[in-house]
Formats: C-alpha cells, sequence, structure tokens
C-alpha cells in the first residue's frame, strides 16, 4: 500500500501515445497529463516511436503537449503482418501468403486473443516488472484498443495487488457500429474481459450507451463504471467576427475511413447547394487522414473526386497543434460520422467548444445526437438521403451568415461540461483516495 500522503505512482499503459496520430492518441495525452499535474508520478508505457514514423506518420508536435514530468518507458512491438521488406519474410509467407496468415493469426493469440497483438502481452509484463521494482505503482490505468493493454494490469494486480483502472477508448465485445455482441458468453474473450472487470477499481467508457450495455452485460461490475466522456483539452477559437463579402466556409476534421459517410455528404452538398444561394460560392474542406493506414477505398476515392467539382475539398492530415486555427477560420464545422447508436467521437467535444454552428451527417440514432441535445447552434440531418442533409446544411448556412454573438456565447457555456478537467477530476480525485495519498496539486 502506498504511504498516506506521497506522491502516488501511475503507470498509463497506451499503445498509442505521441507522436502517434490516430484519434485515440489524444485521450490518452490528456489522461496522463491530467494524472502529472494532480501530483503523481506518471510514468507511461508505450511502444518504440521508430513503428510510428515507419508505419502509420506521426503528429511531432503533439510530443510537445506531454507534461515534462511524465517519464516514457517505449517498449518493442512486432508487427510482421506490415513488414515490407521481403528479404525478411519467413519462406511460408512468400510461398503461401494465406496459409501464412492463418498462422500468423493463430501464434498472435496463443498469449492473449487478439490478433496481430496478442504478442505484446510478452513484453508488457516483462516491462511492468522492472518498472515496478524501480519504483513501486500504486495504480495501473490501462487504455484499451488494443485490448492486450490490460495484461500489464492483470499481472501486477494478480502478483502485488496493485488497483487498476480499464479505460474503454473502444468496446471490445460490442460492435459500436451495429450494435450486435462480437464475442459470446464464454469464448476466451469473454472470459479475459470478465476478469479485467470484475477485478478492475473502476472501469471507464466514452458514453451513457456504451456503459449502459456493459453494465447489463457484466453485472458484478456494475458500480464500478463511470463514463468519462473524451471531452476537449482547451476551448477552440472559432471566429469572432466573419467577413460577409466572402464565402462561407464548412470545416471536418478526422479521419476518413469507410464508415465515414463522405458520399452522403457529397450528394447533399450538392443538392443544397442547387437549393440555396448562400452555398453557390462556399466551400468544404476535409482534413485527416484517408483510412487508419492513409489510404482510402475506391468509393471513397470517387467521392472525394466527385465533390471537388463541387466544392469538398480534402486538404490532407493536420496537426492536432494547428486544429484551433482551422477553426478560427470555419463559417460552420460538419460532423460527419459512421452510423451506430454507440457511436459518439472524440471531435464532437472539440466542435462544441468552438460556439460555431455544427451540422451532423450521421445517422439521428448516434450517441453523438445525445451530447449535441441542447446545443443551441446544432443542425443534424434527419437522415442520410440527399434531401435530408441538404436540409441541415442550408439551415446550418443560415445561422454561419447571421453570427449572432449570443447563440455563440451559449453554445460555449453549453460546451463547458465536456472539457476534460470535468471529466477527468472526479475520477483522479476517487482514485487519490483510494490508493491512500492526500496532497492534491491544482489542475
Amino acid at each position: 500500500m502506498p504511504l498516506k500522503g506521497a506522491r502516488p505512482h501511475l503507470l498509463y499503459v497506451a499503445w498509442g501515445f505521441p507522436p502517434c496520430r490516430s484519434g485515440g492518441v489524444y485521450r490518452a495525452l490528456a489522461t496522463a497529463n491530467a494524472f502529472a499535474r494532480d501530483g503523481w508520478d506518471v510514468t507511461v508505457l508505450t511502444i518504440e516511436r521508430d513503428l510510428w514514423e515507419r508505419r502509420t506518420g506521426v503528429d511531432p508536435a503533439l510530443e510537445e503537449r506531454v507534461d515534462p514530468r511524465i517519464r516514457i518507458e517505449r517498449i518493442p512491438f512486432d508487427w510482421p503482418v506490415l513488414e515490407d521488406d521481403l528479404s525478411r519474410w519467413p519462406a511460408l509467407r512468400a510461398l503461401a501468403p494465406r496459409a501464412w496468415v492463418k498462422a500468423r493469426n493463430l501464434l498472435d493469440q496463443r498469449p492473449f486473443p487478439e490478433k496481430v497483438y496478442g504478442p505484446w502481452r510478452r513484453h508488457l509484463e516483462r516491462a511492468t516488472e522492472r518498472i515496478h521494482a524501480e519504483h513501486p505503482v500504486d495504480l495501473v490505468v490501462a487504455t484499451t484498443n488494443p485490448h492486450v493493454s490490460i495484461t500489464a494490469a492483470l499481472h501486477l494486480a494478480q502478483r502485488y495487488g496493485v488497483p487498476y483502472v480499464v479505460d474503454y477508448r473502444d468496446a471490445w465485445s460490442l460492435d459500436v457500429f451495429s450494435g450486435r455482441r462480437l464475442h459470446p458468453e464464454g469464448s476466451t474473450v469473454n472470459t479475459w474481459e470478465r476478469r479485467a472487470l470484475e477485478g478492475a477499481q473502476e472501469v471507464w467508457f466514452v458514453n451513457e450507451p456504451i456503459v449502459q450495455w456493459h453494465r447489463t452485460t457484466y453485472p458484478a461490475a456494475a458500480a464500478r463504471m463511470h463514463v468519462v466522456a473524451n471531452g476537449y483539452d482547451e476551448p477552440a477559437a472559432g471566429s469572432e467576427a466573419r467577413r460577409t463579402d466572402t464565402p462561407l466556409r464548412f470545416t471536418y476534421v478526422g479521419t476518413i475511413s469507410g464508415k465515414v459517410p463522405i458520399p452522403e455528404l457529397v450528394a447533399g452538398w450538392a443538392r443544397a447547394r442547387e437549393q440555396e444561394p448562400l452555398l453557390v460560392d462556399a466551400e468544404v474542406d476535409l482534413f485527416g487522414y484517408l483510412g487508419y493506414y492513409g489510404a482510402a477505398h475506391p468509393e471513397l476515392a470517387d467521392a472525394l473526386s466527385t465533390g471537388a467539382e463541387v466544392g469538398v475539398h480534402y486538404r490532407g492530415p493536420v496537426s492536432k497543434t494547428l486544429v484551433s486555427e482551422l477553426y478560427a477560420a470555419s463559417d460552420a464545422l460538419l460532423l460527419v460520422l459512421g452510423t451506430g447508436r454507440y457511436v459518439t467521437s472524440g471531435k464532437v467535444f472539440e466542435y462544441l467548444a468552438t460556439g460555431l454552428p455544427i451540422i451532423s451527417v450521421h445517422d439521428p440514432g448516434n450517441a453523438a445526437s445525445e451530447v449535441l441535445k441542447g446545443y443551441p447552434l446544432w443542425f443534424p440531418a434527419s437522415d442520410l438521403s440527399p434531401d435530408g442533409v441538404a436540409a441541415a446544411l442550408r439551415a446550418g448556412a443560415h445561422a454561419a451568415a447571421s453570427h449572432e454573438p449570443t447563440a455563440k456565447a451559449a453554445g460555449r457555456a453549453f460546451a463547458e461540461r465536456y472539457s476534460r478537467e470535468h471529466q477527468l477530476r472526479p475520477r483522479i480525485t476517487a482514485l487519490r483516495a483510494a490508493v491512500g495519498a492526500t496532497s492534491v496539486e491544482t489542475m
């Protein structure tokens, strides 16, 4: 047990941490920084940065936002499926690639039931032993996807009684898009997940629909489950006054995967342009990576090509540190999300903080709708048909053109409940008490 009043030591386990550029990295960065500001000694356990540089791309500016008091431990992660040096391929892969993939998947899941990521368990457990020996750990927070990160927490809990938190950035047994269960009762995944959740000090989820599903599925852990929404790190700028002699500019920021309804956005935008004079010269800027590995599938590529003809432009990825400037140059923001009642997106909170009009281009049943309900400048599409999207775009255009300061101030006031500090403060306070530490610094 930690000494009363001592600085507690947090081990934060996150496969994706700066300079990783994936969407989930912002939650990881914000959480680690929040604990450091609260007076914890924080060690982040993550993978070697070289993998991000070689395989998926990096956002180096994010590293500058890591609290300098945080110690980062980077350990190996093997990703054979992305190996493009043919000289390093085993003979089976070269001669029978399908057989190799099948064998690789089976091998990956022997230490832990997760394709690709299972072998990381060995590296994690060795690292946690070393870190705990050097500086005893008082609490582990393991953020999932990959879910193998929970093995670090379970290892220290079983051997040394260290309490832990499971932070679900993405669900494991729940498909958040379809709502179906992915791993049945009694499966290996179900066994691991039940063990992790029922032994946790706390379990965090990003929205209410997801936490309710897990409370029903794992009732023994229900009382320790909490919603910790993604939130925003700092109020985004947003433009204070727009020039009335310039065309309206609509902005989307986020990963553009195959589940994001860009074709529906383009069709609705083209329809709205035909109907609304305010949109004749207006433009849409799309910022973000194409997919999680930098490539667009054919349908998305076709939509982007068509969009360019009607003022919808793909502008490429943008550093997190420059996003505020994009908002400052925007008149309205587009929330374009894949369908699913459990889907929120971290971007919605950042959008709210701007006070700008937000046009939702997603299924009305998405969890994001619950977050936005009550926001004074929210214009949701009734459905994803061209007419449904066009109607929302026209309404958003009129709000953007009027640029009503009272509505904008009301929007920013509404967003305050979703700041990272507001989301994390109650949980960090409770965990500090749980580990027996009493001194608190100001976040």
